[in-house]
């Protein structure tokens, strides 16, 4: 299997276009199972030599090693798609994970920030004036008005930003670009970031976000932010970049906006990753109706 996992590995990587986190993953799953596929046959690896048997035996052999039923579920997927790439290739003539099925999971709900929390936070005095605080609000604000994911904001440049339109130019994965539009209200913040940052700093750089040496934020940099400012909000057990967009979601949806078009605005490739934040907006309607007198008789609708 050795030398068709590096040809797999490098389908991904330069043909796929992933990133080079993912494809280590990729190839650390396809050594795991190697290795207990060695175990299992004698020191032999040949794909020719994997049936459906051995695959569900090393699954019950991760799970009693205590890996999550969700990283089991990474990893066997990363299998499925190692032996569709065989198959394509003419190595084999059937996939021998067509009929296997991965540990049932339970997916949490998204953790979200509700509207009035984030708007209590957004126009409080917890940020200072200079640059670093007209910076760090921009960020949330950003994150929580666009849904972009963090790595997308970092990697914002000034010619990115179309001020006339009111667009924002993203790469988000695998390299796919896509338009957001913003309002009128956030671009008012994004020009009066550029005023202080191009006063303050006198390094020009081609970044949108930068540090106050002039160099490119980091990703690591925009989480302490986050998290930072989002522990002023005492009732939020989960705080980082992902839950503003987490949060963009759920209040677009609970505002009246089409799945479809959040899903475009996320940069989702399935409608079935946008599906979730219906559940979470679907909670927050029985929180309301829990609110009305009658919910709180005893056998109402929701049974409680």
């Amino acid at each position: 299997m050795n030398r068709w996992r590096d040809s797999f590995i490098n389908y991904l990587r330069y043909e796929r276009n992933y990133s080079v986190c993912t494809t280590v993953s990729y190839s650390k799953d396809l050594e795991q199972f190697e290795a207990f596929m060695k175990e299992k046959q004698g020191g032999l690896s040949e794909p020719d030599l994997v049936d459906s048997d051995l695959v569900r035996e090393w699954i019950v052999y991760l799970l009693d090693s205590k890996i999550s039923p969700t990283s089991v579920n990474r990893k066997l997927s990363s299998l499925k798609s190692f032996f569709k790439f065989l198959i394509r290739q003419g190595v084999l003539s059937s996939n021998p994970l067509r009929l296997v099925n991965g540990p049932k999971t339970k997916k949490p709900l998204p953790y979200f920030v509700r509207e009035n929390e984030m708007e209590g936070l957004l126009d409080g005095d917890g940020f200072e004036t200079d640059f670093e605080g007209v910076r760090d609000r921009l960020i949330l604000e950003m994150l929580y008005d666009t849904g972009i994911r963090r790595s997308e904001l970092t990697g914002i440049r000034n010619a990115d930003i179309d001020y006339e339109a009111s667009l924002l130019k993203v790469t988000g994965k695998r390299n796919k670009q896509r338009l957001i539009p913003f309002a009128q209200g956030l671009k008012n913040r994004m020009l009066e970031y550029v005023e202080i940052r191009n006063r303050e700093i006198g390094v020009r750089s081609e970044w949108f976000f930068i540090r106050k040496n002039g160099e490119q934020l980091s990703a690591g940099m925009v989480y302490i932010i986050v998290k930072k400012s989002l522990s002023e909000i005492p009732t939020l057990s989960k705080r980082s970049p992902h839950v503003l967009r987490h949060s963009f979601a759920t209040s677009m949806l609970n505002n009246g906006a089409e799945l479809n078009a959040v899903k475009e605005l996320l940069g989702h490739s399935s409608l079935a990753s946008t599906g979730v934040y219906t559940h979470t907006t679907f909670e927050e309607l029985k929180k309301v109706y829990h609110a009305h007198p009658r919910a709180k008789k005893e056998g109402g609708f929701y049974g409680h």
